[in-house]
């Protein structure tokens, strides 16, 4: 006895929706990988469930922007409106620069100019002269700032030094009066005489009496 039709239509319950969301998931990119290895094809599978999360495949041989490129050429569909043609534009522009400045920066280092001929090695060293006088001339003013900034150095140590020098000179100063002044105490205490000032007797009668 075979399995019963399955209705197509939303499953109610929350639960069983995303249990079957998993399956059928799990099942489309199992056949998207094996319609690529046994077919040669190229698949980009984009998937986004009902939470927003996205799941993706593309073939190991090409890209979700390849496919969409060639998408856009063989349907003849607008993928993309003139502000994204523009900045497609705008960065396939940047990257041949950008690969132009790189073959410039290997001929400046003496790479690859084997197939370049006589005016394009005097561009060359024509370049490398300016871009060594630019240095000099950098390196030239390296040199007198920094000349600069050790004369203010110089300056300032010396205003310190002295400031120093003058501060210990007052200080060695002070330090000889206190010196002095204490000196001049201890000699007058010492030649303190109490008898020196003792009352002499001068009175006759007095001088009997004692």
């Amino acid at each position: 006895m075979g399995r019963g039709k399955i209705e197509i239509k939303r499953i109610e319950n929350s639960s069983n929706r995303q249990v079957t969301y998993s399956k059928r998931r799990n099942g489309i990119m199992k056949k998207a990988k094996e319609i690529t290895v046994l077919c040669d094809a190229h698949v980009s599978l984009v998937v986004f469930a009902s939470s927003g999360k996205m799941h993706e495949y593309c073939s190991p041989s090409t890209t979700l922007i390849d496919i969409l490129d060639r998408y856009h050429k063989q349907s003849g569909k607008r993928l993309w409106d003139a502000k994204h043609e523009n900045l497609s534009n705008e960065l396939d522009r940047i990257r041949k620069e950008n690969d132009s400045m790189q073959i410039e920066l290997r001929h400046l280092k003496g790479e690859d100019i084997s197939s370049l001929g006589h005016k394009e090695l005097m561009a060359i060293e024509n370049a490398l002269d300016v871009g060594l006088a630019s240095i000099r001339n950098k390196q030239v003013e390296l040199y007198k700032m920094v000349k600069k900034n050790q004369r203010i150095l110089e300056e300032e140590n010396k205003h310190l030094n002295y400031i120093m020098q003058h501060q210990q000179g007052m200080a060695m100063a002070a330090g000889n009066a206190r010196e002095v002044e204490g000196g001049y105490h201890q000699r007058a205490v010492r030649d303190y005489n109490p008898q020196a000032f003792r009352l002499q007797p001068f009175h006759p009668n007095l001088q009997e009496r004692i």
